[in-house]
C-alpha cells in the first residue's frame, strides 16, 4: 500500500512539469522541420532540448517502474512509455514519446472520466495531427518525386489521412512516410471511434439519469395518491360512525324542554 501511494505521489508532482516537456519537446521538433534554413545552433540547440526531454521522460519511467507494486504488469500496462525510453531519437519514433506524455498525463487526470476522455482524445487527435504533419514533412520534402512539399500540404494530408477521407491529391511516396500513413489511419479511426462511443455514452447516461428521475417522480406521485385515498377512506368511516350514533339517540337531535317539576301539583290541587 504504501508503494501504490508513493506511486500516485510521485505521479502528481509529475503531471504539470511533464506537459510543459512535452510542449518544450514539441516545439524543438517543429522548429527544424518548418524552418529548415535556421542556423546551426537553433538545430543543435533544438536537439539538445529533445535530448533532455527524453532523459526527463526516462527518469520519469524508471521512477514509476520503481514504485510500481508489480513490476512486469506495470511494463505490460505501458507499452508506449516503454518504447518511448528504448526508442529516443529514432525518426520518425520520436513522436511516440509526445504520445506517451500524453498518454501519462491523461491517466494521471481528477475529472469526472466521460470529461477526461473527451478531453484528452480531443487533444490526442490535434497533437497526432500536427506531429504525424511534422513527421510526414520531414520524410517526404526532399524525396523524388514526392508532393508533400509544405507544412500545409503535410496537414491536409494528415487531416484527410486520420479521418480516412482520402482523396489521393498528395499522398507519400517513400516507404517511411507510408509506414507514418499507416500508423495515421489505424490512429485516426481508433480515436475517432473513442470519440464516437464517448459521446453516444454520455447520451446514454444521461437519458439514465432523466429516467430515473421519472421513476422517482412517479413513485412519489403513487404514494401521494395512495395517502389521498387511505385519507378518504377514513373521512368516510367517521362520517358513518357520526351518523350511527345520531340515528340510535333520537331525543338527542329533537330539542324539546322538559316540563317543570310543579306543574303536576297543580292539576290534583284542582281536581
Amino acid at each position: 500500500m504504501k508503494e501504490r501511494t508513493a506511486q500516485m505521489r510521485w505521479e502528481a508532482r509529475t503531471q504539470g512539469p511533464l506537459l510543459w516537456l512535452a510542449g518544450a519537446f514539441g516545439l524543438a521538433y517543429a522548429v527544424p522541420i518548418v524552418a529548415p534554413e535556421a542556423g546551426r545552433w537553433v538545430h543543435t540547440l533544438c536537439t539538445g532540448v529533445e535530448w533532455a526531454v527524453w532523459g526527463a521522460f526516462a527518469f520519469d519511467y524508471l521512477v514509476r517502474l520503481s514504485l510500481a507494486p508489480g513490476k512486469r504488469l506495470f511494463v505490460r500496462s505501458h507499452p508506449l512509455d516503454l518504447l518511448a525510453v528504448v526508442l529516443p531519437l529514432v525518426q520518425p519514433l520520436r513522436l511516440l514519446r509526445v504520445v506517451a506524455t500524453l498518454l501519462l498525463v491523461g491517466r494521471r487526470a481528477r475529472m469526472a472520466p466521460q470529461i477526461t476522455l473527451t478531453t484528452y482524445v480531443g487533444g490526442a487527435v490535434v497533437g497526432l495531427m500536427m506531429f504525424g504533419s511534422l513527421a510526414v514533412l520531414h520524410v517526404e520534402r526532399d524525396a523524388p518525386g514526392g508532393n508533400i512539399k509544405t507544412l500545409g500540404d503535410a496537414v491536409w494530408w494528415s487531416f484527410t489521412t486520420m479521418t480516412t477521407v482520402g482523396y489521393g491529391d498528395h499522398a507519400p511516396t517513400t516507404g517511411l512516410g507510408r509506414v507514418l500513413a499507416v500508423g495515421l489511419m489505424l490512429s485516426g479511426i481508433a480515436l475517432l471511434g473513442v470519440v464516437t462511443a464517448n459521446i453516444a455514452a454520455w447520451f446514454i447516461a444521461r437519458f439514465e439519469r432523466d429516467d430515473a428521475e421519472e421513476r422517482r417522480q412517479t413513485a412519489l406521485l403513487e404514494s401521494l395518491t395512495r395517502e389521498v385515498k387511505a385519507l378518504r377512506a377514513e373521512v368516510a368511516t367517521l362520517s358513518a360512525t357520526a351518523a350511527t350514533a345520531g340515528a340510535a339517540d333520537p331525543a338527542a337531535g329533537t330539542g324539546s324542554v322538559p316540563a317543570p317539576a310543579g306543574a303536576s301539583d297543580d292539576t290534583a290541587v284542582r281536581g
